[in-house]
């Protein structure tokens, strides 16, 4: 009864507001809401005003964040299925939202119906199967967390508050991904929500290419409400952040990950190297890890020669050496990804890193511009051998293209023409450099929709799974109903 009374009091409002609930978009929206919120009941519906409307759809990156009518927070797998069918039999767009760490506006956002996957909080580990099973709704730190005293973890994020869905669902590169593979190469199963309402468990046995599509293709083929990862073994990690500040030390960062990266072969060690303008100073964040609790004499000697403006590298958890890097403490700020594959991180490419970003300052001269970097991934040339069946992500596992993610920040919305731009041309300059040092095949290379910008061909993304994948998609969403949320879209 209050549900009915609430839903009565929306519509009441809106019409109050101004709004035509029989003509306009905004007003068929809420009545959705409202039908949504009868048939879930006593699951939430939240409308613009509420607390946890403004919790619920925010974003990690603040320009990815949209005024949606509502946001409905659905429990239960049941749930979700009662929410494609309305919106899929009234063509309501909606949104998918797990963790909301996506950099590209309305990809996990809309004007219509939110669905925030937060109450799917499972966390279940089976010692026997040595699996576990987690509804999308939580983020890496809670798996790790429920698994640490079991002494097992997971192939899963890298950095603090990212939500398990999308990462996974977009291939999942990983601390443990040289000695494991991606994310998706450690999947046993998922629970999806199909866009009709059937609620189905997907395994390579059940439904291998379903299987296969789901394992980097995002949300294409319905809501994915829980993930089955094989666990393994996990003691005590070795590795923290050290931050460089001065053209010396950053000159012999860049040196020592050219090192790194064409010379490390032990699959238990990784690193992150971002390369930083920040307010017009240049700095090197970088991420050590070590996969035990110390690392073996020499490996990561030329990092730790170099005089560090700050230090925290320890042997810890394999939580808090997630948690070390407060990645956080910029959430709400307006912000845009973009990826670029590298066969071979170079001193040559290193050194154009750093000369792009000092240029970019000028650029972006009276406006509210912060940072830019760009995050240096190498990882072995075997991380692909790891998984004997397909999938969607990467489209060629025939090569290892390196990570290469872009990102750039500011808070005026009215700028963000600009910063779209900015990133862009930072990209193609290195873009450039790469295909004049001989790397031609960037520009052909998969890229990894997870940081990809939003506006990436298909055909960067999907590659030569494209066609197999639009024929999936006709026989599992032939109403397109996944095609009213945003993300790289297989067409029917």
């Amino acid at each position: 009864m209050a549900r009915l009374i609430l839903s009565s009091f929306v519509l009441l409002t809106a019409t109050q507001l101004g709004f035509t609930l029989d003509a306009s978009p905004l007003g068929n929206y809420v009545r959705v809401c409202s039908q949504i919120a009868r048939n879930i009941a006593p699951s939430p519906v939240y409308y613009p005003g509420s607390p946890n409307f403004q919790w619920l759809s925010s974003h990690w990156s603040g320009s990815s964040s949209q005024l949606s009518a509502c946001v409905v927070e659905p429990r239960s797998a049941s749930d979700v299925s009662k929410i494609l069918r309305i919106v899929g039999s009234t063509r309501t767009p909606f949104a998918v939202q797990s963790g909301g760490h996506t950099a590209n506006p309305g990809f996990s956002s809309t004007k219509g119906v939110h669905v925030s996957l937060n109450s799917l909080r499972s966390i279940r580990y089976d010692r026997f199967s040595k699996t576990v099973e987690f509804g999308t709704g939580v983020i890496w730190d809670d798996v790790y967390a429920a698994l640490e005293p079991y002494g097992v973890s997971v192939v899963g994020g890298r950095n603090t508050g990212v939500g398990v869905g999308g990462f996974t669902l977009g291939g999942g590169y990983s601390w443990k991904t040289n000695q494991l593979g991606l994310t998706i190469d450690t999947v046993t199963a998922f629970e999806l929500v199909k866009p009709n309402g059937d609620v189905v468990t997907v395994t390579e046995t059940s439904d291998p290419k379903l299987f296969f599509a789901l394992k980097g293709s995002q949300n294409n083929f319905g809501i994915v409400t829980k993930i089955n990862l094989k666990t393994f073994p996990q003691g005590p990690v070795w590795g923290g952040m050290i931050t460089y500040v001065g053209d010396e030390p950053i000159a012999a960062a860049r040196a020592a990950t050219a090192k790194f990266a064409n010379g490390v072969s032990d699959p238990k060690a990784s690193i992150i190297n971002s390369f930083i303008l920040s307010q017009g100073t240049p700095l090197v964040v970088l991420q050590l890890y070590y996969d035990g609790p110390r690392p073996p004499a020499g490996i990561f000697k030329d990092f730790l020669s170099i005089r560090a403006a700050a230090t925290d590298v320890s042997t810890r958890s394999y939580l808090s050496f997630v948690q070390s890097v407060p990645v956080n403490a910029s959430y709400g700020v307006r912000g845009y990804f973009e990826a670029v594959p590298v066969t071979k991180y170079t001193p040559k490419f290193l050194d154009l890193v750093s000369n792009t970003l000092a240029s970019t300052s000028a650029d972006f001269a009276n406006t509210s511009y912060i940072s830019t970097s760009v995050a240096i991934e190498p990882f072995l040339p075997t991380i692909y051998s790891h998984n004997t069946t397909p999938s969607a992500y990467p489209f060629d596992r025939s090569k290892v293209f390196q990570p290469c993610n872009l990102a750039m920040s500011w808070t005026n919305p009215a700028e963000d023409k600009i910063f779209e731009q900015g990133i862009k041309k930072v990209r193609d300059t290195l873009y450039a450099g790469l295909i004049e040092e001989g790397q031609t095949e960037t520009r052909t290379a998969p890229l990894y929709s997870n940081n990809a910008i939003w506006d990436t061909s298909l055909t960067r993304i999907y590659g030569s799974n494209l066609p197999v994948l639009k024929t999936l998609k006709a026989q599992v969403d032939p109403s397109n109903v996944m095609g009213l949320a945003g993300g790289f879209k297989i067409p029917i």
